[in-house]
């Protein structure tokens, strides 16, 4: 039986832009859109670039820092620009950057943005292989080697806090 060779995919295959007005229903009692909905629609943004990417079921494993830098109020755009910038042996990184629109003036301006991990998983549930990252831009190839240096330092993290807050087994 023949292997398949993995083919890699460029940024643009997976890309994504999604527009939402912020409703009163997805709102603090300030106006402001609540962080809960923006880390959703973060979510959602970036899964659907690890699906288009990997073509299988692609399950968040971690969020990056989150930071809140503008509000967002009630009658105003939430834009959320995501794409991959590198795909390891099972999982990927995707960079999601958040913008407010004002309708009013036009005035757009960044909120947020986070890297989130994904693993790709095959119907059983069991981790896939996913196809390389192609960076064509000056842009892309910078994101895509600072993603190797985020990922080394995600799973550090990883490891302590798992050390720290999960329960050890119990020695027999």
């Amino acid at each position: 039986m023949q292997k398949r060779k993995r083919r890699g995919k460029t940024i643009d295959e997976s890309r994504v832009e999604m527009v939402e007005v912020v409703l009163p229903n997805d709102a603090n009692p300030l106006g402001n859109i609540l962080g809960g909905k923006v880390m959703h629609l973060i979510d959602i943004a970036g899964a659907i670039v690890a699906h288009r990417h990997t073509r299988s079921v692609a399950v968040t494993v971690s969020v990056d820092n989150l930071d809140f830098l503008h509000p967002i109020r009630v009658g105003q755009l939430i834009i959320l620009h995501a794409q991959v910038t590198r795909a390891f042996r099972t999982s990927l990184e995707v960079a999601v950057k958040v913008y407010l629109e004002d309708l009013l003036t036009g005035e757009r301006r960044q909120t947020s943005s986070a890297f989130v991990t994904y693993v790709a998983l095959d119907s059983e549930g069991n981790p896939v292989r996913v196809p390389a990252v192609i960076p064509r831009t000056a842009e892309e190839k910078h994101a895509f080697r600072e993603a190797l240096a985020r990922r080394r330092h995600r799973l550090e993290a990883a490891a302590r806090s798992h050390r720290r807050y999960f329960e050890k087994p119990k020695q027999k």
